[in-house]
């Protein structure tokens, strides 16, 4: 299974994901996290245009699945704005979509991005203004092992 965090920049993916493999982990599963920053930092791709976004969430979705195809659930946080990449990469694995965000601002509200597109079907939709972090991965937790994408 392949848990895929989307949202804004400062929205909690990054923080939930952890959260998530932290949990998973001591429940004695096989995880793999990927980072959409750090993905960019291991592939030298510092372009945070449409374009260079794009190529990150690719390299992203190739990483999840040969992880996945290892044996490993893998958790995957990346901005990935267009909602019909993620649709697709949905229709053809074995993924959770989960759509963090909040109404707080965040340091990061700088880097808004503008053509992000939150899902609209098939996705576990977690408001980070409104539960702390373990009701969160509680959540996630309780959807992991009833979801049907």
């Amino acid at each position: 299974m392949i848990i895929w965090f989307t949202g804004q920049p400062g929205a909690g993916k990054s923080t939930l994901a952890q959260a998530l493999v932290y949990a998973l982990l001591a429940a004695g599963q096989r995880v793999a996290a990927i980072d959409g920053e750090e993905v960019r930092h291991q592939t030298g791709n510092l372009d945070f245009s449409e374009t260079g976004r794009l190529r990150n969430v690719r390299t992203g979705q190739q990483r999840a699945v040969e992880l996945e195809a290892k044996g490993f659930i893998v958790v995957a946080s990346f901005v990935s704005p267009q909602r019909a990449m993620r649709d697709a990469f949905k229709r053809t694995h074995d993924v959770l979509e989960i759509y963090a965000h909040t109404s707080k601002a965040t340091a990061k509200d700088v880097y808004h991005v503008p053509y992000f597109e939150p899902p609209l079907a098939d996705f576990l939709d977690i408001n980070t203004t409104s539960q702390t972090i373990e009701g969160c991965v509680r959540t996630i937790i309780a959807s992991m092992y009833g979801f049907k994408s």
